[in-house]
């Protein structure tokens, strides 16, 4: 089975910039197969690392349940359960030393429990021939009181350098311990750090009982590529974030 990483953090706090981050350290430091989940309806990690979706797990699912309403004929009389199977298999993003998987926004009315619920099933299905998994979930807490967050190695909770993103953190983590969900190991990154900043909200964290992976300090070549529409796996190595990042991954022994 995969390894996972997960990422969870309120919005605003550049989780995916992080996450994209991660995956560009998985597959220039660890050359294995790498698997990105985009879990979040409003999704944007595909812009973060840099490629095209023609297909989401929303998408999908809309489209089958118009074929269940419509009694269209099924390709090869395939069961519903099997085309479906297909059309995630194929659904899956084909790039440059990763693939990636996106739940999107479901077309129809009504929550994302479903699409959620799906993208969970085929990420376990799909890790076992990864040897990573990176996982970019929706802001705020909602998909782990929904029980829908998997089997996770190490959740990176992202905050911002405020009382309040600390507090959120606080909170995932205390939610996590509270439902028992299964995650061997959770730490805090505090992202966009500027001068001493970070040190005052490092010992609040610790107060709240937080383990700190690292700081990430403010770096305006991400701000310059969100600007002009460029991939954050295209940053240079010598960009603050990526070094920080990179340095923050090889300490939690990945």
């Amino acid at each position: 089975m995969a390894f996972v990483i997960a990422l969870a953090g309120k919005g605003g706090t550049g989780k995916t910039s992080i996450s994209a981050l991660t995956v560009k350290y998985l597959v220039e430091k660890k050359k294995k197969a790498v698997l990105a989940v985009d879990a979040d309806s409003n999704s944007c990690l595909n812009e973060a690392l840099g490629v095209d979706v023609h297909a989401t797990i929303g998408h999908l699912r809309e489209e089958s349940l118009q074929t269940i309403r419509g009694g269209t004929e099924r390709p090869g009389g395939m069961s519903m359960e099997q085309l479906f199977d297909y059309q995630v298999q194929q659904s899956v993003i084909e790039a440059k030393g990763f693939d990636l998987m996106v739940m999107g926004r479901p077309e129809g009315p009504g929550c994302y429990c479903a699409a959620n619920n799906i993208i969970r099933k085929y990420t376990d299905k799909l890790s076992e021939t990864y040897t990573y998994v990176v996982i970019d979930n929706e802001a705020g807490m909602e998909h782990l009181s929904r029980r829908t967050t998997h089997k996770v190695d190490l959740l990176l909770i992202i905050s911002d350098p405020t009382v309040r993103g600390i507090k959120t953190a606080k909170r995932i983590a205390d939610l996590v311990k509270e439902l028992d969900l299964d995650i061997d190991k959770h730490m805090l990154i505090i992202n966009r750090v500027t001068g001493d900043d970070g040190d005052e909200l490092k010992k609040l964290a610790g107060s709240f009982g937080l383990e700190i992976a690292g700081m990430v300090p403010q770096d305006e070549n991400v701000f310059k590529y969100d600007l002009q529409g460029k991939a954050i796996v295209e940053l240079p190595k010598d960009s603050s974030a990526v070094g920080a990042v990179f340095a923050i991954l090889k300490k939690c022994n990945i």
